[in-house]
């Protein structure tokens, strides 16, 4: 007997609803949150590199948390509390067998893992804000193809003005772009493929300095620029958020 149309699409809708409720929400197997101890420093914050199997974070601000665990700016996360980007905490998480944890990998389980222990409830808005197009000149873009296969790896230091990364996509490079231009930066290169990238600018243009300014930097390594414009920003607003971890 044949099921009518009607059936089969009711029949189809609730077997979707049943794998979805079957597929869990990525979460670390196991993690110890922490307030970092009195005196610590700032300016030692570190995390571990991708791909190691494991996420280690060393005095780190709620702020810097939750950009790992959305892929965001600082300017992209709406609503803050003033603590938020002064109290520090030390995160020691492991993944399931077999996860290397990626970037991408580690977001979910990051954004599970706030949730859980500070309680974060945000919700995701795009507004449109002051910020750059990354767009291609007149003139044919010089950019370094990626060779062979590697992890994306970046060093960026806005206070010296180095810019250097490997097997980054023009989104990416454009996210990087952020903080050296010190408003949002979108990709619209419509450039397609992973590339190395390393320049040197001078992080303040007021200053005696031999190095270009970032822009004329940019154009000179990559024959790309920065366009002004209201650019749309994915923005995480925050709705709520505890100050102290639950316990471990």
């Amino acid at each position: 007997m044949r099921l009518r149309a009607g059936r089969t699409a009711a029949l189809l809708l609730a077997l979707c609803a049943v794998a979805s409720a079957q597929t869990p929400t990525p979460a670390f197997e196991t993690a110890s949150v922490r307030p970092a101890p009195p005196g610590a420093d700032p300016n030692e914050g570190s995390w571990s590199p991708p791909n190691t199997g494991r996420f280690t974070a060393t005095h780190l601000t709620l702020a810097l948390l939750i950009q790992l665990a959305y892929g965001v700016d600082n300017s992209q996360i709406a609503n803050k509390p003033a603590w938020l980007e002064t109290n520090l905490y030390d995160i020691t998480a492991k993944p399931e067998e077999g996860i290397k944890l990626s970037r991408e990998e580690l977001k979910p389980r990051l954004q599970a893992l706030l949730k859980e222990r500070f309680h974060l409830i945000a919700h995701t808005e795009m507004r449109d804000s002051r910020g750059y197009a990354l767009i291609a000149t007149k003139t044919a873009p010089h950019l370094t193809r990626t060779k062979g296969e590697h992890f994306p790896g970046f060093r960026i230091d806005v206070s010296s003005g180095h810019m250097e990364g490997s097997n980054w996509t023009m989104p990416y490079f454009a996210r990087m772009l952020t903080a050296a231009a010190g408003f949002p930066v979108v990709d619209k290169t419509g450039i397609d493929g992973s590339y190395d990238i390393r320049f040197l600018y001078a992080s303040n243009p007021d200053a005696d300095s031999t190095l270009p300014s970032l822009t004329v930097a940019l154009k000179n390594a990559t024959g790309l620029e920065l366009k002004p414009e209201k650019v749309p920003v994915e923005t995480i607003v925050i709705d709520s958020v505890d100050k102290v971890p639950t316990g471990n």
